[in-house]
């Protein structure tokens, strides 16, 4: 089989793709609460373009894929894609990370065609606030959703987003979330991918700080193993059905092990999450470039890549610190 391997020695197989840089909902850590400027429906990857561009990924040695936005199921007829996608020889996992507001009516379907796991984005189990970070009145079809994967008994992982002043009080629900409930919680450091730029000038609740304070409460908790390549590390508090992970997103310390590419809604490519892009592949595909040479491009993109999230943070143009919003990169 076919394997891609960066500068660095890094296998690449994992693809994080966003199908639309809109969403329903206007979360605190992710996107201003107004003045984004959405793309242009021309200027968004058709679903013909990225199932060719997957297509030939898998070809390299893809295995696996993730859908994320903005919200995919904003995008019109998102099922179509997926049906597609679930055909092409050589990937092996199709998973989504999504908000939940518009996902529950479509958990049978997803079931049906093997979708491997869903990502669920829940930064708290309290409406108020839920709608304090969201800005958006939408707990009730969120909570539905995460019901009918259970009841589906789909793998499912919930990520919260630590915010200082927004849902610290939520760490420990979430986490006897666990208890009753065959589901992954994961704690993430929040991100300056807000539009803004970052929240405070040092971020206080760190991935230690995070283990910190929910061994403070489950002092039994216990280190499991780590996925190959995963971005978490990973806990289990005995006797609880479900597991912990934490992820040192702006700490980056997971980044010798990243197997993972993004490709923007716009079709540009990133080969870290802290760089400003690298290829511009819808350009290439609507110049009709033929696979072969799209795939000598990809290539060289490869052997350039960024040894960990600072060095791709230093090679940005013009050396514009990072604020753009997590919608416009793919989640």
């Amino acid at each position: 089989m076919t394997t891609i391997l960066d500068n660095h020695g890094r296998p690449i197989t994992y693809l994080r793709l966003a199908v639309t840089d809109r969403c329903n909902l206007r979360c605190f850590y992710c996107m201003p609460e107004q003045g984004i400027r959405y793309l242009p429906k021309k200027d968004v990857l058709t679903f013909e373009e990225i199932q060719r561009l997957i297509s030939l990924l898998a070809s390299m040695g893809i295995t696996k894929v993730r859908l994320t936005g903005g919200e995919p199921f904003v995008r019109n007829d998102l099922m179509k894609l997926i049906r597609g996608i679930t055909k092409i020889q050589g990937i092996e996992e199709l998973h989504l990370t999504t908000n939940g507001v518009l996902t529950g009516k479509h958990i049978p379907e997803l079931k049906q065609l093997g979708l491997a796991s869903v990502n669920l984005s829940l930064d708290t189990l309290d409406k108020q606030r839920f709608h304090a970070i969201t800005r958006r009145d939408e707990f009730e079809p969120v909570m539905n959703t995460l019901n009918l994967l259970m009841e589906h008994q789909m793998p499912v992982k919930i990520n919260a987003v630590v915010m200082d002043g927004k849902n610290i009080e939520d760490i420990l629900p979430l986490v006897e979330l666990t208890r009753l409930n065959k589901i992954d919680v994961r704690f993430i450091e929040e991100m300056p991918f807000n539009g803004e730029g970052n929240h405070y000038p040092t971020l206080h609740w760190t991935y230690k700080k995070i283990l910190e304070y929910i061994k403070g409460h489950y002092p039994e908790i216990i280190k499991i193993p780590d996925p190959v390549s995963s971005t978490s590390s990973n806990y289990q508090i005995p006797g609880h059905m479900g597991n912990l992970g934490i992820i040192a997103a702006f700490s980056r310390t997971f980044c010798g092990t990243c197997n993972r590419i993004r490709v923007t809604a716009q079709g540009m490519l990133k080969t870290c999450l802290y760089d400003d892009g690298v290829l511009d592949i819808r350009q290439l595909l609507r110049a009709d470039l033929k696979d072969d040479a799209l795939k000598v491009k990809l290539l060289s993109a490869f052997q350039n890549r960024a040894k960990d999230g600072f060095e791709a943070e230093a090679s940005r143009k013009n050396k514009i610190p990072v604020s753009e919003s997590m919608s416009t990169i793919g989640g």
